[in-house]
């Protein structure tokens, strides 16, 4: 049954820096294909268990803007980082480790994501309903979703809830929906500004069990592309 269209593809090359848009991608186990390859460590938390430098501490990491050299081959490309200042990184500088704070140090991982699920997807209509919630306009990127899809003008919001262990057809992509997807506080976090705004959080926790939008896993891989229909089996 067709339900609506992918309108969003994106993914972050190095954890909580800034988005990659794409008009298409393979999409595999490990999610989209160069997504959270790289995270920065935060000193002293090696073996805690979120060692990570994430918009908790760095408001601005959305800011530094990761890209891949050879985009066509990302597992194996040189990763270069924009900073805020317009200077430009390969992310194993120690210069930009040392932009981001005394000690941080940098890391890859060769198999899977720095991140909780390979695939994380919300709707149009689920921001719709929660800047009505809010009062204000909430933009894609403040849910840092691999996803966003269009279920129509008549779409209530969170019905992508509903969908919890059953399958989604994006284009000739399977993606199983494994649940919904709990939110932080990044989500109050302004995308360009940084400024914070408590209530969307609240707002989500009182009226939402704290989640919006789901995370889901690759079950039939394949190459995605902008416009795909969406559909439910």
């Amino acid at each position: 049954m067709e339900v609506g269209t992918l309108v969003g593809l994106w993914r972050y090359p190095v954890k909580s820096m800034g988005a990659e848009a794409l008009e298409q991608e393979e999409i595999g186990f490990y999610g989209v294909a160069g997504d959270r390859r790289w995270a920065f460590i935060q000193p002293g938390l090696e073996r805690s268990g979120f060692p990570w430098m994430t918009l908790r501490e760095r408001a601005d990491m959305r800011q530094f803007i990761p890209r891949f050299v050879d985009p066509q081959r990302p597992e194996d490309s040189v990763t270069m980082v924009v900073s805020p200042a317009g200077e430009e990184y390969d992310v194993v500088d120690p210069a930009l480790s040392q932009l981001l704070g005394e000690g941080v140090r940098v890391l890859k991982r060769e198999v899977g994501l720095f991140d909780a699920m390979p695939l994380s997807l919300i709707s149009v209509g689920t921001l719709r309903a929660l800047g009505e919630m809010t009062g204000r306009e909430l933009e894609p990127q403040r849910f840092r979703p691999n996803l966003l899809i269009d279920l129509g003008d008549d779409d209530p919001g969170f019905t992508e809830d509903s969908w919890a262990g059953r399958i989604v057809r994006i284009g000739e992509l399977e993606m199983r929906v494994d649940l919904r997807d709990p939110r932080c506080v990044i989500v109050t976090m302004d995308v360009q500004s940084g400024e914070r705004d408590p209530n969307v959080l609240r707002q989500i926790a009182q009226r939402r069990e704290g989640c919006a939008g789901v995370y889901g896993s690759a079950v039939t891989p394949a190459r995605v592309a902008v416009g795909a229909t969406v559909s439910l089996d």
